[in-house]
C-alpha cells in the first residue's frame, strides 16, 4: 500500500506523549557463548547502557536450565530477554515450544522483560497469565524487512498488539527514503501503549538517535561497530558521546547535514559538541537524502530540521525548495546552509565562500601587515581560481565581490569563460595558467581535486609558476598539507589550508544556525583531533 503523505508540522513533536519517563538505552548482547555474553554485560554497564537484550539464538549451545540462571542473575543490568527466530531476523530454527518455555522460564529466573513476536503473543500471553512477576513486561514485536508501511497501517498493528496483552510494542520497519522514519515518529508519540519505534537501515537511523525526542520506550546501540542486531544500529558509544544522547529531549531542536553519501561527514562530531559546549537543547545528525524537496515537505516543523548543512549531491537541488536565497549564493548557484525561520520559511546561505575568503583575507593581513578595515586586501588584487565547479563558482563571486580581479582556468574552457564573464574576469585553460603572470605578487586558489588522496604526488600549477604568487589557497584537505602548498612554501608564499575554508565555513553556519558566534578554539581542537 503507497503512504499517504504525512507532514510532520501536526506533531509539533508534542509533549503530551503519555511516557515522561526518558528512553532507555538498551545494548544486545550477541555472542556465540554465555561467557562471551557475560564479558559483554560488563562491556555494556561501563560504556552506560541501561538494560541488555540477551539473544538466546545467537548462542552455539543453549541449555535453558543452566545457562538462563546464570545470564539473569549475572546481568549487571536489568535484561530483555529474546529468542528470536530466522523468520523475523533472528537465528533460532528449532522446535516452537521449546523456543517459548525458553522464554517462559527467563520469566521465572526474574528476566525484567520477554520479546515476542507479534503472531505468537497471543497463545504467549494466555499461556502466562496470572503467572507474571510484579515487575515484568512483555514487549511483542513485530519486524517488516521490506518497507515501512502507511501511518493508518502501523497504527492498527500497533493496536492489534496491544489487543494481544502486550505491555510494550515494539514496531521495527525498514527504511527506503528517510522520509520513512516520520510515520514511526507519529505512532511513538501519539501510541496508547508504551512504543519502541526503529526503522532499520542507514536511511532510518535518525529514528533510532531521536527515540527520546517522540518518546519511544527504548532503542538499541550496539556494543560495538561490528556486533549490531540489525541494519543501521548505531553503537551505544556514538549514541552517548557523539549525538549527546541522553540530552536529547521532546523540546530539543533538531539540525544535521542533508546529503548522499553523508556517513562520512565530522559535522555531527562539530555541532554536537559546540551544543553541548554552551548548553542548546539541540542535536546535529546525519541526514542520508534521496530527494530534498520530500525531505523539507515531510519534515516541516519549526524544531525539526532547524537548520540544515547540505553537501553533495543536493547544493544544487536544494535551491527549488528555499523560500529565500542569500544574493550570493544565488549567484552561485549552490547553498551549503539552510535555516528554518520560527514561520517555517526556508532561508539559504553559501557559507563555503566565506569560509575561504576570509581565510585568504587573513593571510594577506599577516603579509601586508594592517589594511583599514572597511577595506578588503584582495581590493585590486590578480586572483586566480583554477577549477569552474561549486568550490570554483564560490571563490571567484566571493573574490570579486570583495573587488579583487578573477582569472579563471579550467580543465575545458567553455566552462572557465561562462564563469568568468558572469564575474567581470578572464577565463584561461590550465594549460594557458602555467605561463600566465602579467605582474607579481597575485592570489592563488586551487579548487580542482589535482593532487587530492590518493594521487597525492600530484599538482595543479609547476613549482615554478608558484614564485608569481604571494598567497596559495588549496581546498583540499585530505591531504592537508598537499604537494601545491609544500611547494609554494617552499618559493616562499603565503599558504591557506583547505581545513581552514572547512573550519571557517563551519563558524559561519553556527552563526546562522544558533545566531550565536561559533565556539572556534572548540571546533579546531575538534578538526586536529578527528579530521
Amino acid at each position: 500500500m503507497a503512504s499517504i503523505p504525512f507532514t510532520f508540522s501536526d506533531l509539533q513533536t508534542s509533549s503530551s506523549g503519555l511516557r515522561s519517563s526518558p528512553t532507555l538505552l538498551c545494548t544486545p548482547l550477541m555472542g556465540s557463548t554465555v561467557d562471551q555474553m557475560l564479558i559483554d554485560m560488563r562491556k555494556a554497564k561501563e560504556i552506560g547502557a541501561d538494560i541488555i537484550e540477551i539473544r538466546l539464538d545467537c548462542l552455539r549451545e543453549f541449555n535453558p536450565q543452566q545457562d538462563l540462571g546464570v545470564l539473569i542473575k549475572q546481568s549487571p543490568l536489568p535484561t530483555v530477554v529474546t529468542y528470536r527466530p530466522i523468520r523475523e531476523g533472528g537465528q533460532y530454527e528449532g522446535d516452537e515450544n521449546r523456543r517459548q518455555d525458553a522464554l517462559r522460564l527467563a520469566m521465572q529466573l526474574g528476566a525484567n522483560y520477554v520479546d515476542v513476536e507479534f503472531e505468537v503473543a497471543q497463545d504467549f500471553n494466555s499461556s502466562i497469565q496470572g503467572k507474571k512477576p510484579d515487575n515484568f513486561k512483555v514487549i511483542v514485536s513485530s519486524h517488516n524487512f521490506h518497507n515501512t508501511p502507511s501511518a493508518e497501517a502501523i497504527g492498527n498493528l500497533v493496536a492489534r498488539i496491544q489487543g494481544t496483552g502486550a505491555d510494550i510494542a515494539k514496531i521495527a520497519t525498514t527504511a527506503l527514503d528517510i522520509t520513512d522514519c516520520a510515520r514511526i515518529f507519529q505512532i511513538t508519540v501519539h501510541s496508547e501503549i508504551p512504543t519502541i519505534g526503529i526503522v532499520m537501515g542507514e536511511r532510518g537511523l535518525i529514528s533510532r538517535i531521536l527515540s527520546p525526542k517522540f518518546g519511544g520506550y527504548l532503542t538499541y546501540g550496539a556494543i560495538e561497530a561490528g556486533a549490531i542486531s540489525a541494519p543501521g544500529q548505531p553503537t551505544a558509544k556514538d549514541l552517548l558521546e557523539l549525538y549527546n544522547f541522553r540530552l536529547i529531549r521532546p523540546d530539543t531542536k533538531v539540525y544535521g547535514i542533508i546529503g548522499k553519501p553523508v556517513g562520512h561527514s565530522k559535522s555531527p562530531l562539530l555541532f554536537n559538541a559546540a551544543f553541548k559546549s554552551v548548553g542548546l537543547n539541540a542535536v546535529y545528525l546525519h541526514f542520508l537524502v534521496d530527494d530534498v524537496e520530500k525531505f523539507f515537505n515531510t519534515y516541516s516543523a519549526v524544531d525539526f530540521a532547524s537548520g540544515c548543512s547540505c553537501t553533495i549531491p543536493h547544493k544544487e537541488a536544494a535551491l527549488k525548495c528555499m523560500d529565500e536565497i542569500d544574493p550570493i549564493a544565488k549567484k552561485i548557484g549552490a547553498i551549503n546552509n539552510i535555516v528554518r525561520r520560527p514561520d517555517g520559511s526556508l532561508t539559504a546561505f553559501n557559507t563555503d565562500y566565506i569560509g575561504a575568503i576570509t581565510a585568504i583575507e587573513d593571510g594577506l593581513r599577516e603579509l601586508n601587515g594592517a589594511t583599514p578595515a572597511t577595506l578588503s586586501p584582495l581590493a585590486g588584487k590578480l586572483f586566480v581560481v583554477l577549477g569552474a565547479g561549486g568550490a570554483g563558482k564560490s571563490l571567484a563571486y566571493g573574490a570579486a565581490q570583495k573587488g579583487a580581479r578573477v582569472v579563471v582556468a579550467n580543465r575545458t574552457f567553455a566552462r572557465a569563460k561562462e564563469l568568468a564573464e558572469k564575474v567581470g574576469g578572464k577565463a584561461l585553460t590550465l594549460e594557458e595558467v602555467q605561463e600566465f603572470h602579467p605582474e607579481e605578487g597575485m592570489v592563488l586558489a586551487n579548487t580542482t581535486s589535482v593532487g587530492m588522496k590518493p594521487k597525492i604526488n600530484e599538482t595543479p600549477l609547476a613549482k615554478h609558476a608558484l614564485k608569481h604568487y604571494c598567497l596559495v589557497f588549496d581546498a583540499i584537505y585530505t591531504p592537508k598539507d598537499t604537494r601545491l602548498l609544500k611547494e609554494a612554501r617552499e618559493t616562499g608564499a603565503v599558504i591557506v589550508y583547505g581545513t581552514e575554508m572547512l573550519i571557517r565555513q563551519g563558524f559561519e553556519q553556527y552563526k546562522n544556525f544558533t545566531g550565536l558566534p561559533a565556539p572556534e578554539e572548540l571546533f579546531r581542537q575538534l578538526m586536529e583531533k578527528h579530521a
